[in-house]
């Protein structure tokens, strides 16, 4: 096995946080996309003040989400060659952390739309609940208890660099 450099360390960290991204943009892309043409539909009007409001935060915060989610990609092209990759790469995780965390709140409020708007009140936010509890269960609890979690030998043998 070869030993990588801390300037090799910090370029495969950044493509792969890049490598990432592309699976989260696509996905709040067509969310923002649905969202934006919902208003020119012909069912739009017959939302509550309510459904609005959860129209209007899902809307915003897949704005958001976008704007994050794709702001590596810009960061890196003002930086370009200036051998800032360690800043970048610092830079890139925390915009693709806040870009999860407003998709996870586009997600929840795009369900609480829909539901709200099929089904009985209670059930909607029954149902929005689970799925809210679903999405902080696999994106927040479930790796952070892995990364601060007890070690297995099977996780330990699975690679031999700490770093990663």
């Amino acid at each position: 096995m070869t030993r990588e450099t801390k300037k090799q360390r910090w370029q495969r960290n950044f493509y792969d946080l890049l490598h990432e991204l592309r699976v989260a943009q696509n996905g709040v892309q067509i969310l923002f996309a649905f969202l934006l043409s919902l208003p020119f539909t012909t069912g739009f009007p017959r939302l509550s003040g309510f459904q609005r409001g959860c129209y209007f935060v899902a809307l915003l915060a897949s704005a958001a989400a976008v704007a994050l989610l794709i702001s590596p990609v810009a960061f890196h092209r003002a930086v370009f060659r200036s051998g800032r990759k360690p800043e970048l790469a610092r830079y890139a995780h925390r915009m693709a952390a806040g870009g999860m965390a407003a998709l996870l709140i586009a997600m929840v409020a795009a369900v609480l739309l829909v539901t709200d708007f099929i089904l009985p009140g209670r059930v909607a936010f029954v149902l929005t609940a689970v799925t809210a509890l679903w999405f902080l269960l696999l994106w927040v609890v479930l790796p952070l208890a892995r990364r601060y979690g007890a070690e297995t030998e099977e996780d330990a043998q699975d690679t031999d660099d700490p770093a990663y």
